[in-house]
């Protein structure tokens, strides 16, 4: 089969389209015929290093499919049931053998290409929005990077729980499409004065919580947005990691406290995973969360996809397809 594999740390350029031999799926597994790819900014960190695999590595974690051949002892998936899966690598490939209790059977009314999509940055949004810190009606929160794949749903999701959502975005282009994607309010996050933004827009007191995907370049200025006993949930680096700080800075600003989760933490068993993708699935269903694809790409152009998501100029869902 064709697939994307990378023998050193890099820019895009390292990523190269090959054959590859794939195994028969082992016990307990099942070969997953890719149909959509889904494409995030966690791929960039493994291949750059910033995220360490042993190399030489296939990249991604995310896709859907259909499954080709069940492995021994798997029972709970047949030849021909559409799944989708996050989490496991070696996603840039035209198939890969899944673990069968890492995936989930798609629901009629998902296509692949919205599972592709949706299942890493929606699960994403769902445990940020529910279990990381659950957001309560009648709240105002602010969301980083609102016109990112995450945002674009956490934010509709968030508007859908009754919560006003403070977007940020990079560039003044994006304003719009935060705004039709449930941020009542944009400020642009490369502007100095955003948290005095964020103060007027909350009477002087801050947000509770402040979801930061993008990292060091945004990781004071969050603190200085929150209230009194608010929470900064760092779940991403786009633009770096967040430097070391000094714990006592958090009881400087107001007995402050930060997080940073991660989806296997919130998925760590069948049971769990299979709970957070439905309910995903479920507030797609009612129509409360559209899925944007806005970038699709050949498998073969890994490359091009890795660069437009470091020039920031992407909006939604980045896919690729075999």
């Amino acid at each position: 089969m064709k697939a994307i594999r990378f023998e050193k740390t890099g820019g895009p350029d390292v990523l190269q389209y090959v054959d590859v031999d794939l195994p028969p799926p082992g016990a307990g597994q099942v070969r997953v015929k890719h149909t959509v790819i889904g494409v995030n900014f966690i791929d960039t960190y493994h291949r750059s290093g910033l995220y360490r695999l042993p190399l030489p590595s296939g990249l991604g974690s995310e896709a859907a499919g259909v499954v080709e051949a069940p492995g021994a002892g798997v029972t709970t998936l047949k030849t021909g049931d559409r799944v989708a899966y996050a989490g496991t690598m070696g996603a840039y490939a035209e198939a890969n053998n899944v673990a069968a209790d890492r995936l989930v059977k798609l629901p009629a009314g998902v296509s692949d290409e919205t599972a592709a999509a949706a299942m890493l940055k929606g699960m994403t949004a769902q445990y940020l929005l529910k279990r990381t810190y659950p957001v309560r009606k009648g709240q105002t929160i602010v969301f980083h990077s609102a016109a990112g794949g995450v945002g674009l749903i956490a934010c509709q999701w968030a508007k859908h729980l009754g919560v006003t959502v403070i977007g940020t975005v990079g560039s003044d282009d994006k304003v719009a499409l935060a705004r039709a994607n449930g941020c009542a309010h944009v400020l642009n996050s490369r502007d100095p004065d955003w948290v005095k933004q964020v103060r007027e827009l909350t009477g002087g007191e801050g947000v509770p919580v402040v979801y930061d995907s993008i990292g060091k370049d945004t990781f004071p200025a969050s603190l200085d947005a929150l209230a009194v006993r608010g929470m900064l949930v760092s779940f991403g680096n786009s633009s770096g990691p967040v430097p070391a700080f000094e714990p006592g800075i958090l009881s400087a600003k107001g007995s402050l406290y930060i997080t940073r989760p991660t989806l296997a933490s919130y998925t760590r068993n069948a049971s769990e995973l299979q709970e957070t993708a439905d309910d995903l699935f479920a507030v797609i269903a009612s129509g409360a969360v559209r899925i944007a694809v806005h970038q699709r790409f050949k498998l073969s152009d890994a490359r091009k996809a890795h660069e437009a998501l470091h020039s920031r100029a992407t909006t939604g869902a980045t896919v690729l397809i075999p």
